[in-house]
This record gives structure tokens, sequence and C-alpha cells, in this order.
């Protein structure tokens, strides 16, 4: 069979890539390993809960984000519901319990008066997430660190740890995320406000993954691509079997352009030596993202009823007390280390009936701590990292481990398996101030990358940005 384009992956990036380009009137095959689309942008059932995988809070939707003239193109609208979120989030460290808005004019207000001596830096914070550092003629970018920024403007520790609040939404330490990354992500919550997708992130890509299918495109799950076919330094096609067969029958596809919705590790191994080799060169040098550990917690009870009153908490250990704390304690034992709680029962969220409700407590995770466990003592370990932090969530919402009726802990390990990224990476590659790119000089002219390993990075945003600027850079090119 030929297609105009095949795409491998069915995360936002490649969802969003096909959504566009079928409607565009292209042949589009979506493949994907997995037996539901979405990447992280899924959500899975317990009973009568339903757990949300990857989202707490979706930026932006307002009349200028990108996204919002994405999900028109896409008919996104018709059939998903968003829900705006009050705050951006409540942060608390034992010294501070803090909770901004998620409008930059009212936490400029709110910050300046709890910080009345630090107004000028302020200023200066919201000025640069207002007005993202943007490349000069050259195609150049004068980047230096977010941490690096929060130095040179301000003075009170405290106060450049609660800006750092939702840190882990990008990367694991202030001093190696990019500064014009940082705030063109930062920027667009406190510009657009946040949301979140009532049923859940699946609802999104349940729909997107539709809108392939009614454009006459195919989607097929539980499927794994095992090689990329060239000739004449072009992709032809692919290689394919269905997962988990046990005669391992290989079928191929044909196309004009290839997407990789994937790893760019996992597209270096599909490709013939020659190409893989020189892509593995180019990204040898790239670090990977870090990853993320999840606790989901069900309860018997609606959360707002034990007096818990916020969406989102951002809760750092007292032993953070600077930014460069911030990386050391990310890999600090889980009684200690800092993670967000989110309770979706303060929205009308979708996820759980009336008088049950669900929350998920997230923090930074690194793939090496679960390396080498044999299964029990993996089990064992993530039983005791789920009473660590229900311990810790106790501490401020008395009560609550008495309504727990379901949890259940996802490690990087887990999001390795499901994702099959690299280390487990949510992020892609770290989006540090002197990442490399790609030279697309180097690779098959029609191989295309639409995920957080792009140029656009991770996150749903990132995701959704570089699947539709893919679309329409293959379009383009037509």
């Amino acid at each position: 069979m030929k297609y105009d384009i095949i795409i491998i992956g069915a995360g936002l990036g490649g969802l969003t890539a096909g959504a566009k380009l079928s409607k565009e009137g292209k042949k589009v095959l979506l493949i994907e390993q997995h037996s539901c689309p979405g990447g992280c942008a899924t959500t899975f059932r317990r009973g009568d809960l339903t757990f949300e995988v990857g989202l707490h809070e979706m930026d932006g939707l307002s009349p200028r984000d990108m996204k919002t003239r994405i999900f028109n193109d896409l008919e996104v609208f018709k059939h998903v519901e968003f829900i705006p979120l009050d705050e951006f989030y409540r942060f608390t460290n034992g010294r501070y319990d803090i909770v901004l808005p998620n409008n930059h004019e009212k936490a400029l207000e709110k910050l300046s008066q709890i910080f009345p001596g630090e107004t000028g830096g302020i200023k200066e914070y919201f000025n640069l997430l207002l007005n993202p550092p943007k490349k000069n003629d050259k195609n150049e970018m004068q980047d230096k660190s977010i941490g690096e920024f929060l130095d040179s403007v301000f003075t009170d520790e405290d106060l450049k740890v609660i800006l750092l609040g939702n840190l882990g939404y990008f990367a694991d330490d202030p001093y190696s995320l990019s500064l014009a990354y940082y705030a063109a992500a930062q920027g667009s919550y406190y510009t657009g406000g946040s949301c979140y997708i009532r049923g859940g992130s699946q609802k999104l890509s349940d729909c997107l993954a539709a809108f392939i299918r009614d454009n006459g495109g195919e989607v097929m799950l539980n499927h794994l691509v095992t090689g990329i076919k060239t000739r004449n330094g072009k992709i032809y096609g692919i290689e394919f079997r269905k997962k988990n067969d046990k005669q391992n029958i290989t079928f191929e596809a044909e196309t004009d352009n290839l997407i990789a919705n994937n790893s760019v590790a996992g597209v270096a191994d599909m490709l013939p030596s020659d190409h893989g080799s020189v892509l593995k060169d180019q990204i040898r040098e790239m670090e990977h993202g870090a990853s993320l550990l999840t606790l989901y917690l069900g309860f018997n009870k609606e959360l707002r009823e034990l007096g818990n009153n916020y969406y989102s908490t951002c809760v750092y250990d007292t032993s953070v007390r600077t930014q460069g704390d911030i990386k050391i304690n990310n890999r600090d034992d889980f009684s200690r280390r800092s993670f967000i709680f989110v309770d979706y029962s303060q929205i009308p969220s979708g996820l759980a009936p009336a008088g049950k409700s669900v929350g998920s407590v997230c923090c930074i995770d690194y793939l090496e701590d679960w390396e080498g466990l044999d299964r029990q003592e993996y089990y064992r370990r993530k039983e005791e990292v789920a009473s660590a932090l229900i311990a810790r969530v106790e501490a401020f919402i008395p009560g609550i481990s008495n309504f727990i009726c379901h949890s259940e802990v996802a490690t990087s390990k887990t999001i390795k398996r499901y994702t099959l990224n690299p280390a487990g990476s949510v992020y892609g590659f770290a989006q540090t101030p002197s990442r490399k790119t790609i030279d697309p000089a180097l690779i098959p002219e029609n191989l295309h990358f639409a995920s957080a390993w792009g140029k656009s990075g991770g996150g749903f945003s990132g995701a959704i940005y570089g699947g539709y600027l893919c679309a329409v850079s293959v379009l383009r090119k037509r």
C-alpha cells in the first residue's frame, strides 16, 4: 500500500500532524504501538474512576494562542470541552503559602505586595514572559538559563523558588533550562490562563484520531514499526508488525514522506546503518529531559469536603532554600522530594462519579533509580514511595488517607514501557540554552520530526505546535 504520509507514533504531535495533513487531502497512515492514541495524553480506568496520565493544566487557549487557531482548524472545539481553572498554582514550602493567579497583572500585584523590595525584578520577570527572547537577524539567539536570569533580577531566594513552583512541567534544574524556552512556555499560562479537558486528555487524542479517520486517513493501533526503508538517499517505505504477534509476521507500506512522532534515537535504530549512524552522531551529545513519577489516587469522597480548596499545589521541602537546591532535592528521598498535587475534584473534570474523586502526586524521577531491580523489589519500592507521598499529602489535607480507595504508582520505567522513550523522558531532549538541533541536510530530505524530540520541545503545547508546523512544512514542499 502506498501513502502520501506515514506517521510513526500517535502522540499529540503525530495526531496533530496527521489531522492537518488528512484535512488537506493527503493519504495518511498513522501507526501506534500502544492500544490507544495519545502518548502521554491518555487516561486509564480503574472501576468507575478515570485517571489522567499526564495533563495537569493546559496553558493558553486565548484568542491569540496558536493552539486556539490549530483547534479551530481541526474542529477540536466542536468535540472537546476545555474547563478554565481559577488559579495557576498554590505554592507551599513551610515558609510561604501562596496562591499564584494565572493572570500576569494579578500575579505581579500579589507578588509585589508580599515582596515589596523585589518589585522592580518582578516587573522585569513578567516583561520577559510577555516578550520572550527571539532570534536575531542571523537566526541566532543569545540564551542563558532561567536560573541565571532569576539570580540577576532577584535577591530573595524564596521568591525565586516560588516562581519555579511548576518547574517540573519543563525540567529538573533551573540552571540547565533555556530562558527562551521557559519564558515562552510559562508566559502562556500568565497571558492565556490555564484549563483542563473535561473527561481527560484522552478526549483530545481520540478527537484528533477520529478527525484523521473522518478525512480518509488510517490510524493503526497495536502495531510496531521495525524498520525504515531508503533508496537513493530518500525514505520510500517502512516495515511493521502487529505488536505481540508470536508469528512475527512483517508488513510493508510505501510513502512519499515519513513523519517521526517517536524518539529520534528510535528513528536512528530503524534507519539503515548508513543513515542511522549519521543521525546517532548528531544526537550523541544531546541530553535527555527528565522523567516523572506519578502516584494516582482514587477517593471515595470529594476532596473539597476535606477542606482542600486548590486544584494544583506545588509542595517544596523546607530544605529547598535556593535554586541550586532544586536539582539536589529532585534526587532526594521521596519523603523530602518536591512534588505537585492535583485535585481534579475542584472542577467538573468528568473523571469520577458524584461522591468520589481522583488526584495525582507528581514529581521528577530518573530511570536509573529503578533499573536493575527484580520484580519483587520494584513493586516493594513503589509501595514505599506511595506511602511516603501519601503521608506528605496528609500533612496539608488532614484525613485524606482515610478515604483512599485506589492507589497506583507509575515510574519512569512505566513511561519508557508505554512510550518507548529513552530514559522514560516525557519532554524529549532537555531544553538547555546550548541545545543543538538536527541538521536537515544530514538526514533523508523526506524525513520529518513532530514530537517532544523536535524543535518545539515537549509538553502538550510543544507537541501540538510541533505536529502542526511539521504538517505545514510538508504541505509547502509539494
